[in-house]
């Protein structure tokens, strides 16, 4: 795989764990993932503290390894922009997930595209910085403009396949999104 390739594939990595963040309205411990809580002054991942279940469709169970923890865990769900509110019973943290509104399927519909065009975007720059790199090495003499062609147009077809997982990915989300 070329240097190109490789971060048109890591933008598509960085969109596929984007989306396992964005909640469909079922419980999903993936929403969990970028958070961190204070543990002995350190912030650390929520997963490194403690074991994330799910008990039901809509219900996440947070339980710390340390029960001291509980406090820390709820304040920082809390302050996140999850847009849930944590019940603590002592022992763990209880997250239930509301069913999703319309409104905020649409709004959730927008930010995935939003977050495809992006990742798009990113897909592009690495395009335009490979298409430069041959076209460089075509000046100093390295390339043939025969060669030239033919790396550029290798390019292209890396991008058009990139761009199209892209779209496969954004069209799934939406839809796992928009169904009821």
């Amino acid at each position: 795989m070329t240097p190109y390739e490789e971060k048109m594939q890591k933008a598509i990595d960085n969109l596929v764990a984007d989306y396992a963040t964005i909640r469909a309205g079922r419980a999903n411990p993936h929403i969990l993932d970028k958070l961190t809580v204070e543990y002995y002054g350190t912030p650390t991942n929520l997963q490194s503290v403690a074991n994330v279940t799910v008990p039901e469709a809509r219900t996440l169970m947070i339980t710390p390894w340390e029960a001291s923890m509980v406090k820390e865990i709820e304040k920082a769900i809390q302050i996140s922009d999850l847009g849930v509110t944590p019940n603590n019973d002592g022992k763990s943290v209880i997250i239930n997930f509301p069913e999703l509104t319309e409104e905020r399927r649409k709004e959730l519909a927008k930010d995935i595209k939003k977050k495809g065009e992006d990742t798009k975007v990113v897909v592009r720059n690495a395009r335009r910085d490979a298409n430069d790199a041959v076209k460089k090495q075509n000046k100093a003499g390295e390339l043939s403009d025969d060669e030239l062609a033919g790396e550029e147009e290798d390019i292209q077809k890396a991008t058009d396949k990139f761009i199209a997982e892209i779209d496969k990915l954004v069209d799934a989300k939406t839809k796992e999104i928009l169904t009821v």
